[in-house]
């Protein structure tokens, strides 16, 4: 009797959120939106899907190939700026020109999706410039962007949208990336817990692995095959020639595993935007409801354990 009620409590609970989660904002033609790397990738689908739906978006490239593209693609409401998330004043700039767009009803939504991936390699491999150099973007230029544009969210009671990772809850390589995610995840923490009184709301996609510019394993293995060769010749040793061999194949491995489905991403993003009552998280692909996140929750023995075995075996043995 009792399982009988509790599985009914339940669904009436499934239930509820599916209808919550149904419930979509008013008039999304009159709000902005502002997404960041939209050269490629989710940022640039996420463009087109917003600006298919109606929504002005304005949309921030690093290259002016990239935003040509984009634009070529989408109807004449999207607008493109040039944006560098690691320089101060490209963001300013960036700033005021949103400003000048969207006038006194405020920003709507802030879509923080730049990001990259290398260098990435054992961390004895890599230098404080090449950590700097994905913390730059991935976390201290979310980090600027955001609060630069925060006086306009708040006029609109809008929404940030920041792009982590399942890397921002399990740390399986070393290099900025996965810190620059865990990074992105307890700011955003911060930040909606300061903005809910200001009526702004604050989401984090946390994707798997899909197949973009960053799991791209021709740019993996060039920058790791760099980082091999001006190792001194003592630390090659220690890790090996079959160490290395290893870990290109394993990249392979992964890239072809990555999921191509984007949109499952960018419906996420979408939703955080679009829907009444947006989410604090979203998961975003199988083996981030699966695999990564479960084993987040798991005991730090068992997930060692765990990514020790998939881990390519250095020469060296304690």
């Amino acid at each position: 009797m009792w399982l009988w009620l509790l599985a009914a409590l339940a669904a009436l609970c499934l239930l509820r959120r599916w209808h919550r989660e149904r419930q979509t904002v008013p008039r999304l033609s009159d709000k902005f939106v502002l997404i960041t790397g939209c050269d490629s990738g989710f940022g640039n689908l996420l463009a087109r899907q917003l600006d298919a739906r109606g929504l002005p978006v304005l949309a921030a490239c690093l290259s002016e190939a990239g935003a040509a593209r984009l634009r070529a693609d989408a109807s004449c409401r999207l607008q493109t700026v040039l944006l560098d998330v690691t320089s101060s004043q490209s963001i300013a700039a960036a700033a005021a020109w949103v400003r000048e767009r969207v006038g006194s009803q405020g920003l709507w939504g802030l879509v923080n999706n730049a990001g990259v991936g290398v260098p990435s390699a054992p961390n004895e491999w890599l230098t404080r410039e090449d950590f700097a150099k994905v913390l730059d973007v991935n976390l201290l230029g979310l980090i600027e962007v955001t609060l630069s544009l925060l006086p306009l969210l708040r006029r609109a009671q809008g929404r940030v949208v920041n792009v982590a990772s399942v890397m921002g809850r399990v740390s399986v390589f070393g290099g900025g990336y996965c810190i620059s995610k865990y990074g992105v995840e307890a700011f955003s923490d911060s930040l909606r817990l300061e903005m809910q009184r200001f009526g702004v709301r604050v989401s984090i996609i946390e994707p798997g692995f899909f197949r973009t510019a960053i799991t791209s394993s021709e740019s993996l293995e060039r920058h790791f095959r760099r980082l091999w060769e001006r190792l001194p010749q003592e630390t090659k040793a220690l890790y090996g020639d079959n160490y290395l061999e290893d870990v290109l194949v394993s990249m392979r491995r992964i890239q072809k595993k990555c999921s191509p489905q984007l949109s499952v991403v960018t419906d996420c993003m979408e939703h955080a935007l679009t829907s009444c009552h947006p989410r604090a998280r979203y998961s975003a692909g199988w083996d981030a409801k699966l695999i990564y996140i479960p084993l987040s929750y798991l005991p730090s023995a068992f997930t060692d354990i765990f990514f020790s075995w998939l881990y390519p075996k250095p020469a060296w043995k304690a």
